[in-house]
């Protein structure tokens, strides 16, 4: 049963629009999501899904410059804008009597974008997006740690085997022509979701809509090719050792998860959460509490609908802690989980955490307007956002024991280490990186 009204709508151009009303609080949230992410580039113009959340709000036909900004701001609007592998999203929360204006902004963007590209704004965000990896990836310690891990964890050309940032040499060689065409391929109504929710009328919002984007036309949105196909497991260990300038030794572990909307992506998100998610979880209980071998801990899963999700541990060792004495009571917990399982405590606990999650993100306009277009985009209806609940209450203790047995094991996972420069050389040996990395995208841990 619904805890909210949805409708669901498709114009003749193919966009598809999600409307739940909700009069509680005077602000409507408008969500565009795009079905174009980094696995969507071709080989030689990675980073262009991430470049164009940039130019989106670089003008359009009927708004110059930066007025996507200013006028939703003078407003009281907040806006905003993400990519990651599968997607690119754009958002924007208004008071309610300001909707239009935030719709008829969309739209001028989504019809019109290609009439205020120029060469000047291309080059002025290329360079906003280059000095963002150098902030964010290559000049902090441990920057490159997910690109690298990535990059193992997907084979060489693989769409999934980098991430959103790009690289420097793709994004130089980026042409105006370049990113016409990206444009004109992905960001078409049919690529897109448009959910609105909040303080609506939702007749009047849909003959807005109906007004500012039925008349959005252009070629469909170019399908990518399936992606090669991926065993469910690994199948063997991939390791990096990398040396550098880090204030202590990391180990990064990712491993090949289920499919985001089947229901052992609900059993893989309970499982990580019993081993990280809050101060007595498992993990943290042993590395941190009580070997105090782990300066810090995070875990968590990277869902992904086309291709297998990834399973992650970030653990940075504590002082005079080796890197292998830190692995080595990482395997012992992890062995004894797939053994013996969570007990009942545990297993409550993650379900209640990852509960309040969701329900958090679908109690405020934006975070349901965002969940409803994921919802769309990836799995055909919005109204699959509250059964995720009922998947994550089913889940049992033999389920995440099975789970631990089948896939958290070495065979399934790429590790990354970080040693630092210091260490002495019996500690680790240094291994050529498996590619070009940075962060998975907005999304993703950081």
């Amino acid at each position: 049963m619904e805890s909210f009204p949805v409708t669901e709508h498709r114009l003749d151009n193919g966009l598809r629009v999600v409307l739940s009303p909700d009069p509680l609080n005077p602000v409507a949230a408008v969500c565009v999501w795009y079905g174009v992410g980094s696995r969507h580039e071709r080989t030689g113009r990675t980073g262009m899904a991430h470049l164009f959340e940039h130019l989106m709000f670089q003008g359009s036909r009927n708004v110059p410059g930066n007025g996507h900004f200013a006028l939703l701001h003078e407003a009281g609007g907040r806006p905003n804008g993400t990519t990651n592998f599968e997607r690119t999203n754009f958002t924007e929360t208004v008071p309610s009597h300001h909707l239009e204006l935030a719709l008829w902004l969309e739209a001028d963007r989504m019809g019109g974008l290609l009439d205020a590209l120029t060469q000047e704004s291309l080059d002025n965000q290329r360079d906003v997006v280059k000095n963002e990896r150098r902030q964010r990836y290559d000049n902090i310690p441990y920057g490159t740690g997910w690109e690298r891990l990535v990059a193992m964890a997907y084979p060489p050309g693989h769409p999934y085997h980098h991430l959103p940032i790009g690289s420097m040499a793709d994004l130089d060689a980026a042409s105006l022509q370049d990113t016409r065409d990206f444009f004109t391929t992905h960001y078409t109504p049919d690529n897109a979701v448009l959910a609105v929710v909040g303080d609506i009328d939702p007749e009047r919002t849909l003959s807005w809509i109906r007004r500012y984007f039925g008349g959005i036309a252009g070629p469909a949105g170019t399908v990518p090719p399936p992606e090669p196909d991926l065993p469910a497991l690994l199948g063997a260990e991939r390791r990096t050792v990398v040396r550098g300038p880090v204030p202590s030794g990391a180990v990064m572990h990712a491993y090949r998860m289920p499919h985001d909307g089947t229901r052992e992506a609900e059993v893989a998100a309970v499982a990580f959460a019993i081993l990280g998610s809050g101060q007595n979880s498992r993990l943290k209980l042993r590395l941190i509490r009580r070997d105090r071998s782990a300066s810090s801990l995070s875990t968590g899963l990277i869902r992904l609908a086309g291709a297998p999700s990834l399973g992650w541990l970030d653990i940075k060792a504590a002082a005079r802690t080796t890197t292998a004495d830190l692995e080595a009571s990482l395997d012992e917990e992890l062995g004894r989980f797939a053994v013996t399982g969570p007990t009942e405590d545990e297993l409550a606990r993650a379900r209640a955490h990852l509960e309040r999650v969701l329900l958090t993100r679908l109690e405020t306009v934006g975070g349901r307007a965002d969940e409803l277009c994921r919802q769309a985009t990836f799995f055909g209806t919005a109204r699959r956002a509250t059964a995720v609940l009922d998947g994550l209450r089913a889940v049992t203790v033999e389920d995440v024991r099975a789970f631990a047995a089948l896939r958290l094991h070495p065979a399934n996972r790429a590790v990354l280490v970080f040693e630092p420069e210091a260490a002495s050389s019996d500690t680790a040996s240094c291994t050529a990186a498996p590619g070009a990395v940075t962060t998975p995208g907005e999304d993703l841990p950081r």
